[in-house]
């Protein structure tokens, strides 16, 4: 699949409202300006109404549903489940693991791997990072409005800062804690309403929605480009912790969740890493949860075959580079917060990190991508485990 390169459309679009100020400031007509601008507007408008009108491949959307019965009779199921011995330190494992994964990840979030070389050079620090960032730019900024920059280095943590990846955690169990394991779709929703003060992307688009009084079953449906990008597979953890030892259940509550606010493999990759983590209290290799978790999402979809891709070749990688280099190649064009590529890099860490916890998130950080999202998953399955 071959992206359409909006590079030149961009640069022509900055180049044009350059020059429309330098005019600007010649003393040419503000009406004048205003109308071929606004002939511009008229133009981007019609296109954009005329690719939203495409109509998706039917065979592709037949393998891809985005009802709950439709995508479980695409599966192929049939995964056990478990009481899990020790549950109490594997929780604490999992927990803390997502908590160390998202925190090494937060300062280099979608750094390119160069630059992330660079900050390990200026920090003094090996790389891929064997601890937490020596130092952080902009050490000032609040993260999320809330916690300093600072608060993410290895001197300045005095807890677990605060970030996405964390708050849709805890948001997860609080949903369950509230609702129990037949919450709905409405139920997400209203609780969104009430506890989620804004979000980004998909989830902003869908939380303006719904205070906007579109029905919560709707509220993926309008106006969101990002329905398969990474923030419905953050939000799995709290579900897979609730359900730990059961990826069917795991999956179940991680649909109905991810339905609120995306659709096709955005709402797969939730239910994948749902199921994935559920199952890493069961296994000692994280390769196995990864198979477990392949039931739960529709054989055919994208997402799946992707995860195959990754599984067949992750063995011949021989490090976070050709990893990323992998991605590259097969995802060129793919926005860095979608669920398909960061899913994979997420596999790579798995196969990387040879059993290892620090140096799967280690491995996984330095990919790069969505970074923080990928330390956070890859944390919270190896930390179940170990």
């Amino acid at each position: 699949m071959a992206y359409p390169d909006f590079n030149p459309l961009r640069n022509r679009l900055n180049m044009l409202a350059e020059y429309a100020y330098l005019q600007q400031e010649y003393g040419c007509s503000d009406k004048k300006i205003e109308s071929i601008c606004q002939k511009l507007k008229e133009t981007l408008e019609k296109a954009e109404t005329e690719i939203r009108a495409l109509a998706p491949d039917a065979a592709l959307a037949e393998k891809e549903p985005n009802g709950y019965d439709a995508i479980h009779a695409l599966c192929d199921g049939g995964n056990p489940t478990a009481n899990i011995d020790d549950l109490e330190n594997k929780m604490a494992g999992a927990v803390f693991g997502r908590f160390a994964g998202c925190t090494l990840g937060v300062p280099v979030e979608q750094w390119d791997v160069p630059s992330m070389k660079n900050q390990a050079l200026y920090c003094g620090m090996d790389f891929p990072p064997k601890e937490y960032w020596r130092y952080v730019d902009h050490p000032w900024i609040l993260q999320y409005q809330v916690d300093a920059r600072t608060k993410y280095s290895r001197d300045g943590i005095d807890g677990v800062p605060v970030d996405d990846d964390v708050t849709y955690t805890i948001l997860g169990l609080l949903i369950v804690e509230k609702y129990g394991f037949d919450f709905i779709t409405e139920d997400v929703g209203e609780f969104w309403k009430e506890y989620l003060p804004y979000a980004c992307t998909a989830e902003m688009v869908a939380l303006d929605n719904l205070r906007n009084g579109i029905d919560a079953n709707y509220a993926a449906e309008l106006n969101n480009p990002y329905c398969q990008w990474i923030g419905a597979d953050i939000r799995a953890d709290g579900f897979a912790f609730a359900a730990a030892g059961n990826p069917h259940l795991a999956a179940r509550l991680g649909y109905y969740d991810a339905y609120l606010s995306h659709r096709r493999n955005g709402i797969y990759g939730e239910m994948f890493f749902a199921a994935a983590e559920a199952a890493a209290f069961m296994v000692t290799d994280p390769l196995d949860a990864v198979l477990m978790a392949l039931r739960e999402i529709p054989r055919e979809c994208t997402l799946h075959k992707d995860i195959e891709w990754a599984l067949k070749i992750g063995p011949t990688l021989a490090d976070y580079e050709a990893a990323r280099e992998a991605v590259n190649r097969r995802f060129a064009g793919m926005s860095a917060v979608h669920t398909n590529n960061n899913a994979c890099l997420v596999v790579f860490a798995l196969i990387l990190g040879r059993g290892d916890f620090s140096e799967s998130i280690s491995q996984v950080v330095a990919m790069g991508l969505d970074n923080d999202c990928t330390g956070a998953t890859t944390g919270s399955i190896m930390g179940a485990i170990v």
